[in-house]
């Protein structure tokens, strides 16, 4: 089956993934925090999108496609970028941390508490890569 970003399957798969794969559970078991990805409109996105993850010590306990904006007032991190940034860095085309550095993906929370935990933030990237099939 397909998993287009965005939609709300990719995001149901990409939890999938998160809790079945031994090594992003290995990398990741010490994170503890919530994301809100607010996607803005660009290419064929024509309207906002938020994607919601919770991810705690190595395992995604909920996630939710476009959740009423006041539903995580205060979610851990918030990364804030065109669709077109978002997509770039699923398709291998754009580093995730360089783009946070150069603010193509602005962060909104703790960037010191990132930049710890590098190889957590690049092992959920390879896992959501390895789940999208397809870029909308």
């Amino acid at each position: 089956m397909p998993t287009i970003f965005p939609s709300a399957e990719w995001l149901n798969t990409l939890q999938a993934k998160l809790n079945s794969d031994s090594h992003y559970t290995e990398v990741a078991k010490n994170w503890e925090g919530d994301i809100l990805f607010d996607i803005e409109p660009a290419g064929p996105l024509p309207e906002p999108l938020l994607l919601y993850v919770d991810l705690w010590h190595g395992k995604c306990r909920a996630v939710e496609y476009a959740p009423d904006s006041s539903a995580h007032p205060k979610p851990t991190f918030v990364l804030h970028s065109p669709y077109t940034n978002f997509a770039a860095i699923l398709l291998g085309k754009l580093d995730p941390m360089t783009a946070m550095l150069t603010t193509k993906l602005r962060v909104s929370g703790s960037l010191a508490y990132i930049m710890r935990n590098v190889p957590t933030v690049l092992d959920f990237v390879r896992c959501a890569r390895e789940i999208t099939t397809e870029i909308a």
